[in-house]
Formats: C-alpha cells, sequence, structure tokens
C-alpha cells in the first residue's frame, strides 16, 4: 500500500482509535483458519487436530529495540517472527496471531500502518496462512508490542525440551550469533538517544548487513519444527537468549547433559554460544534421525554435575537476561 505523506499523516492523538484500529486492519490479511477474524469481542480458530499451542512475546522500547534503529516495518517483522519461531519450536504450524500494541499519542499513524505491514509481511514469508487475527490498542508513553501467536500441532504431539535422551544428537536449524553481531555493529556505529546516529547501509560491509538484517529483521527456520517433529525430534526449542543458556535449559528440563562441539559453532564459538535472538530451532534426534535443515552440533550424555559442556568440559550456562542484563542493554 502507497505510505503517507506528511501533510497526511496525523499523530495518534489527533485521531480516533477506530480509525487507527482501521489503518491496521486494512494491512492485514486473513488467517486460513480464522473461522472469525477482527472486528468482534474474540476471533474463533479451526483447530483441525484439537489442540491448540499457544504463546506471546513481549518488546519493549528500550530493552527490546530502539527506535533509532527499526522502522516500524522492521518491528512488525521482528515481533511475528519472534513468536512464530516459539510455536515452531513446539512443532505446530502457526494459524493466527493476537497484537496487543500500547503506542504514545504522538507516534504518527504511518507507524502503525509499517508495523501492520511488517507483519503481514513476516506471516507471509515464515508461515504462509498464518496472519492477526485480532489483539488490543491503548496509550503509553513507551512503545510495547505485545503478541500472542497460536499454533496447530496437527494432530502430532507437542514437542517440548524435556524429552532428550542420553545417546541422541543436538542439532540446529538456523544461524548462530548473527544476531548478537549485529547487535554489536548498531551499538558500536550508530547511536539512539538525544543526538541518534540511524542505520545506513551504504556503511556496512555485506557481512555487517546481514548481521544488522538479522538483529532487525530475524528471519528464524519456521517450517523446520513440523518437519523435526514429524522426523521424530525427542526435545526442541526456540534459541532466542543464546545457545548456551537454551541448551542448559533443555538439559536441565530432560535431566541430561548436553555436549556441544565448539568446531561446529563456526567463526566465533563464543559468539554462537551467548549471543541471543538468533531464534534459531535447538532440537535433539535418536542417532540415526537428522531431517533436512538441521546440523549436529553435539550430543546428549547422561547426567552428570554439569548439565551443559562444550568438548566435555563445563560451560557457564551464560546468555540474554532481561533483568540482569538491563543496564547493558539500556548503556
Amino acid at each position: 500500500m502507497p505510505s503517507r505523506s506528511a501533510d497526511d499523516d496525523p499523530r495518534l492523538g489527533d485521531v480516533s482509535e477506530g480509525t487507527v484500529l482501521r489503518a491496521i486492519l486494512a494491512r492485514t490479511a486473513p488467517a486460513s483458519h480464522a473461522i472469525l477474524g477482527p472486528g468482534d469481542d474474540a476471533a474463533v480458530l479451526a483447530t483441525p487436530s484439537g489442540s491448540v499451542v499457544a504463546t506471546t512475546d513481549t518488546l519493549v522500547h528500550g530493552p527490546d529495540f530502539r527506535l533509532a534503529w527499526s522502522s516500524g516495518y522492521d518491528l512488525g517483522w521482528k515481533s511475528a517472527a519472534v513468536n512464530l519461531a516459539d510455536i515452531a519450536a513446539m512443532g505446530a504450524r502457526p494459524t493466527g496471531l493476537l497484537v496487543a500494541l500500547a503506542v504514545p499519542r504522538d507516534m504518527r499513524l504511518s507507524f502503525v500502518e509499517q508495523l501492520a505491514d511488517g507483519f503481514r509481511a513476516a506471516c507471509e514469508a515464515l508461515a504462509p496462512g498464518c496472519s492477526v487475527i485480532g489483539g488490543d490498542l491503548t496509550v503509553s508513553d513507551v512503545l510495547t508490542i505485545a503478541v500472542t501467536a497460536l499454533g496447530d500441532l496437527e494432530g502430532r504431539s507437542a514437542v517440548t525440551r524435556a524429552g532428550a535422551r542420553a545417546g541422541d544428537v543436538v542439532a540446529v536449524a538456523g544461524e548462530l550469533g548473527l544476531a548478537a553481531h549485529g547487535l554489536a555493529v548498531l551499538f558500536g556505529r550508530f547511536r539512539d538517544g538525544d543526538t541518534p546516529i540511524p542505520v545506513d547501509a551504504t556503511r556496512l560491509a555485506d557481512g555487517e548487513r546481514a548481521a544488522v538484517d538479522a538483529q532487525l529483521r530475524p528471519s528464524p527456520p519456521i517450517g523446520l519444527g513440523g518437519v523435526a517433529a514429524m522426523a521424530g525430534a525427542t526435545a526442541m526449542m526456540d534459541i532466542s537468549d543464546g545457545l548456551a543458556l537454551d541448551a542448559g535449559r533443555m538439559a536441565s528440563a530432560s535431566a541430561v547433559t548436553i555436549d556441544l562441539s565448539r568446531a561446529t559453532l563456526g567463526s566465533d564459538p563464543q559468539r554462537a554460544l551467548t549471543g541471543g535472538e538468533d531464534h534459531a530451532l535447538l532440537a535433539t534426534f535418536p542417532p540415526d534421525v537428522l531431517p533436512p535443515g538441521f546440523r549436529v552440533i553435539g550430543v546428549v550424555r547422561e547426567r552428570t554435575e554439569a548439565g551443559l559442556l562444550c568438548d566435555g568440559q563445563p560451560v557457564d550456562a551464560a546468555g540474554w537476561d532481561p533483568y540482569r542484563d538491563w543496564d547493558a542493554a539500556t548503556g
């Protein structure tokens, strides 16, 4: 849809809630599983398998994103992608998104239209048939985007993080450490605050541009969640807070020890271990099973005192923690 001119771009505080909602809904597509979409007190979704997978995630200006670096389109895409990844990590197919926006009054209507465009584009690219099916809109001094994603298991059992077994291989689909590299580029080369320096793609080398894109507009392998489930994945989860921290969580939930191989973690193993927001899929499989799109990065062992190893040595399960890492995020 065409963008608005400056003269036709009112501040949200100068228009009604209905106007804002109509602007958003004009840019979203119907979800293929929606019996009743936006406009009533609740949406109605068909659930062919009889089971619904649900997850929610909130992005807040400051610790989760910076407006100096992210466009409305970027934020719509990322907000959809991170939730779609959680649905995929259960082995389910995403079917619908519920979006709650808390938006400052002085923000322009075009910004929320860009958000809606980003939601639609991410769903079309990553999870065809899924779309925004409803939500809520309110005012706040801090831009906040809360998304609830729903998914269908299509007759399968959910793949949890608690099923890894000794002898399984540990595998990943997607990038490791790339989003963290992008965040380092943003903090090192650009700036927000009183004198912002916005992202200038012309100042980035190809590798830097790919890393920044992975941070601002991630593309998790959503379709591989169902592939892994059908192949017999014993455990699976979305890597959102860093491989070490999330693998440690899987080891704890499964009461096993996970031993990663540093040689499989790319050119910067430390960044692969501790960098967050990749939204890759971490899964364990029987040793004779490895579906296309996954690569082996370790093995599952009987539980020892250390739940997480790398090349047989204990590893600190470090990664992103919004409470512990708040100062770094706002510095």
